[in-house]
This record gives C-alpha cells, sequence and structure tokens, in this order.
C-alpha cells in the first residue's frame, strides 16, 4: 500500500530523509544538521488489558519502543486516542495518566494530541525522538558470525488470549506479560548502544519470526533462532500447546511463508510461540559473538534478563529456525 508513495517522494529528492520508505524500519529519520537527526514515530490500538491505567503505560512504551530501536532518546509525544461517548470519560483520563507517566519516565514530554469518538478505544502515541545521524542504529548491518539477543520472553500475545478466553490458572502468566510490556526498552538499547551492536530492531505485531526476517532481508544474511533456546513468559508454552493462539499469528505465518524455515518436527506450541505477535516486545540485536554475554549480562543486570537466541550466517535473506 505504501509503494505508490515511494514514487511520489522519490529518495534522490530528500538527501536529509536518512530512513524513511525506501527501506523498513522501526521509524523514520530526518537529518536536521550534522549533529542532530529526528525519530518520527506513532503507533495506536485497543484495550489489551482492563485497567485503563496498564493500558495507558503499556500503549506509550509499546510507541516508544521505536525510537530506541533506532538507538534514539524520546523527546516529545502527542497523544492519539478514540473512545465512545457514552462511556466515563474518567476511564480516558486514566488512559492518558498511563502514558504520561510512562512517558515521564522515559525523560520526554507529552504536549497534546488529539481524541475521536469511536466504537471501539484506542490509545497511542505519536513519538519525537532525537539521535545524531551518526549513530542511527538499524534493521540491516547483521554480519555473519554475529550472536543474537533477545531482551524479552516471548508470549504476550497467547497470554493475553487466554486471559481474554478467561482460561484457568492464566492470571500467572498475565501478571508476567503486564510486567513485560510495561517495561521500557531504553536502558537495554543505552547498552547496545556502547556496545555498538551492528543492527537493532524491536520485536512487536510481526512476532519474532517476522522481526527476524526483517533483519535477515535488510542485512542479506541468514538469521539462525535456537528454538530451545527462545525465553518464554510463565505458561505461554502451556497455553499455546492448549490453542490459545491468535489470529496474528496466523497471518503472520501465512504472510512470512518462505521467508521462514522451521525444522521439521519442531515443537507446535513453539513454533506458534515464534510467530506470536508481541505487544511492546524487547529489543533484537546483532553484534560480534565475543561481546554477546558481556552485553547479555549487563541488561540483565537491569533489566531482569537477556537471552542468547541464536547466530548469523552467510546465506540467502532468511530466517532459520532450528
Amino acid at each position: 500500500m505504501l509503494r505508490p508513495l515511494q514514487e511520489r517522494f522519490p529518495p534522490a529528492d530528500y538527501p536529509d530523509l536518512l530512513v524513511g520508505l525506501a527501506r523498513s524500519d522501526d521509524a523514520a529519520v530526518l537529518r536536521i544538521s550534522d549533529e542532530l537527526a529526528i525519530i518520527q514515530t506513532l503507533d495506536f490500538f485497543p484495550p489489551v488489558v482492563d485497567d485503563p491505567y496498564t493500558y495507558g503505560q503499556i500503549a506509550a512504551a509499546n510507541a516508544m519502543s521505536d525510537v530506541y530501536a533506532m538507538g534514539g532518546e524520546v523527546r516529545l509525544a502527542l497523544n492519539i486516542a478514540a473512545f465512545p461517548d457514552d462511556l466515563d470519560p474518567a476511564i480516558l483520563t486514566e488512559i492518558f495518566r498511563g502514558g504520561a507517566d510512562k512517558v515521564a519516565e522515559a525523560g520526554g514530554v507529552i504536549a497534546g494530541g488529539h481524541t475521536i469518538i469511536d466504537k471501539e478505544p484506542k490509545y497511542g502515541l505519536s513519538v519525537m525522538g532525537v539521535v545524531h545521524p551518526r549513530a542511527i542504529l538499524t534493521k540491516g548491518g547483521a554480519l555473519p558470525g554475529d550472536a543474537l539477543l533477545l531482551t524479552k520472553p516471548l508470549g504476550t500475545g497467547v497470554l493475553l488470549t487466554a486471559a481474554k478466553q478467561l482460561r484457568p490458572g492464566h492470571e500467572p502468566g498475565l501478571a508476567a506479560a503486564v510486567a513485560a510490556m510495561s517495561r521500557l526498552n531504553r536502558h537495554a538499547a543505552h547498552l547496545a548502544r556502547a556496545a555498538h551492536v551492528h543492527a537493532l530492531t524491536d520485536v512487536t505485531g510481526f512476532g519474532l519470526a517476522g522481526h527476524a526476517a526483517e533483519m535477515a532481508e535488510g542485512s542479506g544474511a541468514t538469521l539462525v533462532l535456537e528454538l530451545a533456546a527462545l525465553p518464554l513468559l510463565a505458561d505461554a508454552r502451556r497455553f499455546a500447546a492448549e490453542g490459545a493462539t491468535t489470529g496474528g499469528g496466523a497471518r503472520n505465518r501465512d504472510q512470512l511463508g518462505d521467508r521462514v524455515r522451521v525444522l521439521a518436527g519442531a515443537p507446535d506450541a513453539l513454533v506458534d510461540l515464534l510467530y506470536d505477535p508481541q505487544t511492546s516486545g524487547g529489543l533484537l540485536m546483532a553484534l560480534p559473538a565475543d561481546r554477546a554475554d558481556a552485553l547479555a549480562a549487563a541488561i540483565a543486570a537491569q533489566e531482569g534478563g537477556c537471552w542468547r537466541i541464536g547466530h548469523v550466517e552467510a546465506g540467502p535473506a532468511v530466517v532459520e529456525a532450528r
């Protein structure tokens, strides 16, 4: 759908647009000067949890994550909201408060926004960040021999579905998912920048498989994911095995097709979690293998976890899950 816009805005006519429609990445980047570039992104979605304050926090963390995935810092955000006119306005206030607290935690400021009437609530942010033009991190750049790290466990889509379906015993997994979704990727991104990672992206709606495939395409290399090494949220595998999977996961699998090659005989539940859409997921990064363990330990010390989940090989731009 965006291809016609590429023709309307040819990259040669916009040399200061350092990241735009010409390649798939997490956010747009516009150079303002030799020392400053602006990162611009937006994201919004319907409620994923019942508590409005928590929903606001998760939606804000998710929207700001794209700035961190580009190596930047959040500076300014605007609210985006849709809300039924027959619901208590205090609910919207709580959603905004949750988002505002998360933006303040990121060191940014909310300066306004726009709200419309709609049947289903929706909330998110338009976010502006800053980065040095020579310090931008992109999905491309992973090199053969690199290790792959992931900073948050997988399974938010499955666990949110299990909670929505009121499956018995869903509460611990939901609590783990909420804690992960509410956590900013800011400090992990700081450490990734300091470690000079080769490639960086965040894992959200396309699932680990989809975002790894984008990194493989951008890097012109094969990303190998070790299924047994994938970190999972509490009870995610159990609920996946019980069928609490999402329509988004099925669409991810269909759309990715042979860009993702899964080892024959791999456990179905693990494969489902490979494609599971994540909300406010972790950072996926590629860096030289000899620096990976030190970075993983540094992130784990601050964030509670970071996992080595695979490596990069020379070969076609695909993902191999083994």
